[in-house]
């Protein structure tokens, strides 16, 4: 077990305009569990990479305890590395491939089979040490190559978004079996990740990465109770939070549609007559009656069984109510408190009752040539006698540019 530090950690790409990662300075804790999350391209598997030595370091330094590694050969570093792809060897049987990294260390035949059969006790794969992979789930696999990893002892482990090839049932099973593992080991360990449910799920602690820079780092829960900046505001969390730039009037009220909603008096001052950042988390919203709160024209509804989203667009604007409506006075709300109702301002959510479209093409309209366009049912028909035609006589095709 070990503490591991980036200090000012940079790493920039030949013919790239800014660095992959930028001055990254984050500490892990000892037997922490640590999430990378970020959109594609963030610099978060970059990141893992450097610190498992597959990528040089332009800038900064990095330690394991207070040993410097900065320079260190990877093989000397005792870390091991779950890939996203599995990686396995086909000819070898589980319990080859799994106690491979040993036997080329020159460790003993006992030893290595004693080490593999209690990796295999904890990712319950006993069963399966004698099969190739090719007999395996991708959920086994993935728990092979975790394996692999697990057998060498390290001080760190690296995941690379190891459950990005597995579907959705398995992928949150196996996340549960990763993280259950991680605490019954207590390793520090490093994963990335781009979704961001498997983060907060998952890790001790989340950090958020944008454009190589860190923007945030903290507890799950304390992440998406207080985000530091709108970025991971609209990241953390799903559905993502409703974000919306508003104007503040005199009185220090936003107009959200055709509500007023009164700001917290800390938080106006000197900003009347600006725009400024509102966001509104979807749980927090809740149906009330007509005349109440922002009327919002739902688009599309997913119904998800125990749970059922609705998409739409606040009607009306910043000078009062929607279509039709006259503005809605003025929540009152008590003092440092940014709605009508405690944590968020209630808004009221119209659904559209209008019967559906018919989706079939009304009476006394020609029914749709469903033929791909280019072919006509002649030129079909001739193409498939020539066809049949060829097949009959049983001539042989003829070679590239031989003429008749």
């Amino acid at each position: 077990m070990a503490t591991v530090t980036y200090d000012k950690a940079t790493r920039r790409y030949d013919g790239s305009t800014r660095p992959a990662v930028d001055q990254l300075e984050l500490e892990v804790g000892d037997g922490e569990f640590l999430v990378l999350v970020g959109p594609s391209g963030c610099g978060k598997s970059t990141a893992l990479r450097m610190l498992a030595g597959l990528e040089p370091i332009d800038g900064g330094t990095m330690r394991i305890d207070d040993r410097d590694i900065t320079n260190v050969d990877p093989s000397d570093r005792d870390i091991a590395m779950v890939f996203q792809t599995y990686a396995l060897y086909p000819h070898m049987t589980v319990g080859e491939n799994m106690g491979f990294a040993l036997k080329i260390a020159g460790r003993p035949k006992d030893e290595i089979k004693t080490r593999v059969a209690e990796a295999a006790k904890v990712l319950d794969l006993t069963d399966y040490l004698d099969r190739k992979p090719k007999a395996l789930s991708g959920g086994q696999r993935q728990r092979v190559a975790m394996g692999r990893a697990i057998v060498r002892s390290p001080q760190v482990f690296c995941m690379d978004e190891p459950l990005s090839n597995l579907d959705a049932k398995l992928r949150v099973a196996t996340r549960t079996q990763i993280a259950s593992l991680q605490r019954r080991l207590a390793v520090t360990t490093l994963y990335v990740t781009h979704d961001q449910v498997e983060a907060m799920t998952m890790g001790d602690r989340v950090a958020v990465l944008k454009d190589g820079v860190l923007q945030q780092v903290d507890a799950p829960r304390a992440m998406y109770d207080r985000p530091a900046n709108m970025f991971v505001a609209g990241f953390i969390g799903s559905p993502a939070m409703n974000l919306l730039t508003v104007p503040v009037d005199g009185q220090g009220t936003v107009q959200v549609g055709s509500l007023g909603v009164p700001m917290p008096r800390d938080g106006h001052g000197g900003l009347t007559g600006s725009t400024v950042a509102i966001g509104i988390r979807p749980e927090d919203l809740r149906l009330v009656g007509t005349g109440e709160g922002v009327e919002v024209v739902v688009e599309l509804v997913e119904e998800l069984g125990s749970d059922a989203f609705l998409h739409g667009s606040v009607t009306g604007g910043a000078e009062g109510g929607g279509p039709g409506r006259p503005p809605q006075p003025a929540a009152q709300g008590g003092e440092g408190h940014a709605g009508p109702d405690p944590g968020a301002a209630a808004l009221v959510r119209r659904l559209d009752r209008r019967p559906r479209r018919r989706l079939t093409p009304p009476a006394g309209d020609p029914p749709q040539d469903r033929r791909p366009q280019g072919f006509s049912s002649a030129a079909t028909a001739g193409m498939l006698r020539w066809i049949t035609g060829r097949a009959r006589r049983g001539r042989p095709r003829r070679a590239r540019g031989h003429r008749p």
